[in-house]
């Protein structure tokens, strides 16, 4: 005996709603969103966004803490070996490692444990409009920095960047492709996967979308305070919180990871290139506050 196929269901499009007289959507399966107004003589036709995709609020805490844990392994190790005399290369891979490995171990416990083996549930979903929203990303942040570099100008907060020039040079080689490959390549995918992808769809499971996505640009540019800065550092984080934003507000719209990656991936490559080519040697604030 052959068995029976499933029974048939309802296609999916907009129906209307007979507890509010407008239309409802139905996806096949379940009825989806809100109901909207009826409009006479009019009747919806496009899928309704679907809403963005969340985790528990633990797993944030948890990125949160491996990724602050190993952030502060990593730069103990690196000056516990710095008296090594190694490449500066050497030192930098080290330090992607240490302080990114963790964070990516945890990446793939999300994804297995509450996204059935998927990346798509961390916000992995490449597509190939990303590689123009990236861009358009990027501009906006570099924006926003403008703006927020003029206010700290303005209200004469200390700054200091997290790129010094003085460090910073394109003499070695090996030191500036492996300068690059962590700048361009692990800072953007880890952060990105760890603030973007798991911190925001873990504080959206417990906040108003507005609220998740400046706490998770705060912690973002928290991320970047380093002890040798002193008070430099209350405009860094107030830069590169705008930027968290900028860069979270992409993840939440699309919802997917390729925007984000790609203008944080920019924004690092055009500020290392701008420092390693000395193009701007002797020029003075604000443009520093773009780096």
């Amino acid at each position: 005996m052959t068995a029976l196929p499933p029974p048939a269901t309802a296609p999916a499009g907009w129906y209307p709603d007979p507890y509010t007289g407008g239309f409802r959507y139905f996806d096949g399966r379940q009825w989806t969103g809100p109901a909207v107004p009826s409009v006479p003589g009019a009747t919806p036709t496009l899928e309704p966004k679907p809403e963005h995709p969340s985790l528990p609020f633990s797993v944030a805490i948890g990125a949160l803490v491996v990724l602050t844990v190993s952030l502060i392994v990593g730069k103990i190790v690196v000056d516990v070996l710095v008296d090594a005399d190694w490449p500066l290369g050497v030192y930098i891979f080290v330090a992607a490692i240490v302080s990114y490995g963790p964070s990516i171990a945890w990446g793939f416990y999300v994804r297995r444990r509450f996204g059935a083996g998927s990346f798509a549930s961390i916000g992995w979903r490449p597509r190939w409009s990303d590689l123009g929203w990236g861009p358009l990303t990027w501009l906006t942040a570099v924006l926003s920095q403008a703006v927020m570099a003029a206010i700290i100008l303005a209200l004469d907060i200390p700054f200091t960047s997290n790129i010094d020039d003085g460090e910073v040079t394109g003499d070695d080689r090996t030191y500036v492709v492996a300068l690059l490959a962590a700048a361009v390549v692990a800072a953007p995918l880890v952060e990105e996967m760890v603030f973007r992808g798991i911190v925001l769809r873990g504080f959206l499971s417990r906040m108003p979308a507005v609220a998740a996505l400046l706490a998770q640009g705060v912690l973002f540019g928290a991320a970047h305070i380093d002890p040798a800065r002193g008070t430099g550092n209350i405009g860094l984080v107030m830069v590169l919180s705008t930027v968290g934003v900028v860069l979270g507000g992409s993840a939440y719209l699309f919802r997917r990871l390729g925007p984000p990656m790609l203008a944080h991936a920019i924004l690092n490559g055009v500020a290392l290139t701008l420092v390693l080519t000395g193009a701007l040697d002797g020029v003075e604030s604000p443009f520093e506050f773009l780096l």
